[in-house]
This record gives structure tokens, sequence and C-alpha cells, in this order.
């Protein structure tokens, strides 16, 4: 999620150069699981640089002037959708965007525009996965300018397949991906597509799936990827363990909201040996254990501090029971992308102080702690003895803070009008602001070993 200038598009005419620096992309990213239910990509929503409209011309009885003739040599000025196509592109290869992908795949929607102008090449093409609209213009240039782009190892997808027409039978042949909008397509269409194109080798994506029925419904069906937000609804099956026995952690987290001594926390932590792996772990790691190994309970909280202890042990509730890397844990990168951009959000705002971005924090990552503990949101932040305004801005979206959380949640849906929305009530942040602290956020969760700033790899 981030928002960039272009600078200098390589445009030929100063003028349109300085127009130029001025269009603005900004990107959302949705997360994209597989039948294990891990990350294994990220579609960039954008929000398109809006162009002037040219002026209308004038009434007159002459006759309009010839177009002059462009010196030999010398190129067309782009066109609009050239200029957008352009920005889009400089704008992908920025190191803000790779930040936030955290080695995962992108997957873009690419228009004509993009696929002809040759900046595409910059993009790396085992980064990227190119989706083909359902509404672009198929014709002989496009077909033989996606067979050079596939021979230079680029990937395509069909995006918002609901229907087997004359544009999906033309592109088929070149996509490795179909993405198929479950939602739009009739059930009887679903199946028979999924059983001929797993047939004929195609990775199949259901689109817009948001809810455990859904993903099993699929799954069944034998799709290969899942986007949607399924994972961070409340689950009624037992695929997802914490990885820690969940008393242990509220017990420690309520522990936690005092003000613990060394040896209250020692005493806690001892009663769950998994705990102590984990503190153990994140107190040796770069930059905390200052030059020395830590071989006692009682040293490494000290050298962790409690602050960090219960950051680690909140986003711990959201961490699988499995063997994974947290790059690659969905509901983790998600609760602690949503923490860190209100953390960031909050201050940007005129007379933030260090306590409402700790509050700002708490609310990002318990916004949907019920997708872990089951059962109604109210009655697990009651356990976690939650404040009062960050409860109310969880259930009921009061206060800034409850504004922040309804913006995060619009950036994850990539809803560009509802972000205009919010963002009048948020000044001085704009939609391009925060854009780019959402990608700020994304990379900061997806990064595992990050010393003494963030969050440490967690494993059993």
């Amino acid at each position: 999620m981030t928002s960039i200038a272009i600078e200098n598009p390589g445009q030929t005419n100063h003028a349109s150069a300085t127009d130029d620096a001025q269009l603005h992309v900004s990107f959302a990213r949705q997360p994209i699981l597989n039948r294990d239910s891990m990350l294994c990509g990220y579609e960039l929503k954008m929000r398109l640089p809006a162009l002037p409209e040219a002026e209308p011309e004038s009434e007159s009885t002459h006759e309009p002037e010839p177009e002059a003739e462009l010196p030999e040599g010398a190129e067309a000025p782009p066109t609009p959708q050239q200029r957008v196509a352009r920005a889009v592109l400089r704008a992908l290869a920025e190191g803000e965007v790779r930040g936030a992908l955290t080695g995962h795949p992108a997957y873009v929607d690419v228009t004509r525009e993009m696929l002809f102008d040759d900046a595409i090449l910059r993009l790396p093409p085992e980064r990227f996965m190119f989706e083909l609209p359902p509404v672009i213009e198929v014709d002989a240039a496009l077909i033989a300018r996606i067979v050079q782009l596939h021979g230079r190892r680029y990937r395509f997808a069909l995006d918002e397949v609901t229907q087997a027409n004359e544009t999906f039978a033309k592109l088929l042949p070149y996509a490795e991906v179909v993405k198929i909008d479950f939602a739009r397509a009739p059930e009887a269409l679903l199946r028979k597509l999924a059983s001929v194109l797993k047939s004929a080798g195609k990775l199949l994506l259901g689109l817009g799936i948001d809810s455990q029925r859904d993903f099993e419904t699929l799954h069944e069906l034998g799709f290969d990827r899942f986007q949607g937000y399924f994972f961070a609804r409340p689950q009624t099956s037992s695929a997802r363990r914490v990885s820690a026995p969940r008393h242990a952690l509220l017990n420690l987290l309520q522990l936690l909201s005092g003000e613990p001594t060394v040896a209250q926390l020692e005493a806690e932590l001892k009663l769950n040996p998994v705990l102590v792996m984990h503190l153990m772990k994140l107190a040796n790691s770069s930059g905390l254990a200052m030059g020395h190994k830590v071989t006692t309970l009682r040293d490494a909280i000290i050298a962790t501090g409690t602050n960090r202890i219960a950051r680690w042990t909140q986003l711990l509730l959201y961490a699988d029971g499995r063997k994974v890397a947290l790059e690659d844990d969905p509901l983790l990168q998600l609760a602690a992308t949503r923490a860190r951009f209100m953390e960031l959000a909050i201050e940007r705002l005129p007379n933030a102080n260090r306590d409402e971005a700790d509050a700002a924090f708490l609310t990002g990552v318990f916004s949907f702690v019920d997708a872990v503990f089951g059962g109604s949101l109210q009655s697990t932040l009651n356990v976690l003895t939650l404040s009062k305004p960050i409860q109310a801005a969880i259930l009921h979206r009061e206060g800034v803070v409850g504004q922040l959380l309804s913006t995060v949640e619009a950036l994850e849906n990539g809803a560009w009008e509802q972000l205009d929305v919010l963002s009048a009530r948020l000044q001085p942040l704009t939609v391009e602001d925060i854009a780019q602290l959402g990608l700020m956020a994304g990379a900061w969760a997806g990064v595992a070993d990050r010393g003494a700033e963030g969050l440490e790899r967690i494993e059993d």
C-alpha cells in the first residue's frame, strides 16, 4: 500500500515531464493464500492518477488546422493512457512496493499500454503475475506481445472470469492462473470450469473468498489459490492452532497490562515452557542480547523489556501452531500490519503522544482477536481487560482511533472512495499518505528478523 510520485517518466517534452512528476499511484495489498492457508502472494489494488481533462474545443466556423507532421525520428507525445501506464510501471519498480511484498509475488492488473511499454521489462518476472482484465482488447498485436513477454518468463493470469467468452478463449493458452469470481460465477459453471481448467494444467484462484465455507467449497473443487479475508473471520474448525496454550497467553497479557516486576513475569513464564523458549530466542536475536548470549529467563526478560514482551505476546496470539515462517502466516501478518499502520498513522495527527500510539497499536492488533478465540468479540475483549476507549474503537469505531481502524479496513479492501471520505476527517492525512503508511506497515510486519526494532521469527 503506497503512493509514489512519478518523477521524470522519460518524456522528451519538458512540460510533459513536469506534469508527469505530479502523477501519483497508490496501492493496497490483498493477501492470496494457498491450499494450506498460507500466504503465497498479494494482489496490488491500484488507485490510478487522474489526468486533467482536455479543454473543450470552442465553436468556430474555421476549418480545423491539419496536425503538424513530426520531424523524422521524433516520437509522438504520449497519450494520457500511456502516461498513466508509465507512471504505474515506475511505481511498481520502487523499493516501497517491493518491501511490502515481503518476498511474495505481486498480482497486478495490466492494460494494453502497460504491456506495450518497454518499461515493463524492468520488473523482475519472478516477482510479478500480470492480470489480463476481461475487457482488454485482444488482437494479433496483443497476442504477439504476450508471447514475447512470455518468452522473457513473464507470467499471466486471466482476471475476474465469470464465463467462457471469446476473450477468455483467446487468452487462455497464455495464462498460468485463472482467477474466477466466486460470487458472480454460476455454481454449475464453476464446477465445469474447475474440472476443465484443472485438466488443462491451469492454476485456479478463487476471488472474493470471505468465509470459511466458501474456502472449503473451492478447496474441494481443487482450487489452488484463494483471495479474500476468510482467514480473519472466527473459525469453527480446528485447522488453526495458537502456538501456545491460549490461557497462558491471556494470563501473561493480563499481567503485562499492569506494571509487573521481573520476578512476577519470571514466575508466569515458567508455567509454560513454550513461552520460555520463544522468549529466549527473542532475547538472543540481533541487537537485544547486547553482545553476549542470554542464558537465564531473568536476563531474557531484562534484555527484552516489558513493552517488547507485551507486543510479542499480543502478536503470538495470531501465530499458527504449525512450523510456519512469520512472513507466510496470513493472520499474523494482517494483525501486525494493521497494528503498525494504526501506530504510524496516529503519529501523523496533531497532538499525538506515545500513549495514544500504544493505544492505536493495541486497537489494531486486537481488532479481530475473535478469529483465534471464537465466540463474540465483546467477550474476548473483556477477558483481555482492554480499556473502554480501545473497546469502543474496536466494537463501534468510536473516536479517532476508531476512525483509523475504519481507515485501515478500507485500505485492506482497496476502497478508495471510502478512503476519500475518511481522510477528510483525519487531516492532514491524505489518501496518498494513508496508502504509503500501509506499505510501510506491511514491510515492517513482513520482516521476521528485525533485531531490536520489531517482530522476531517465532517457530516451534
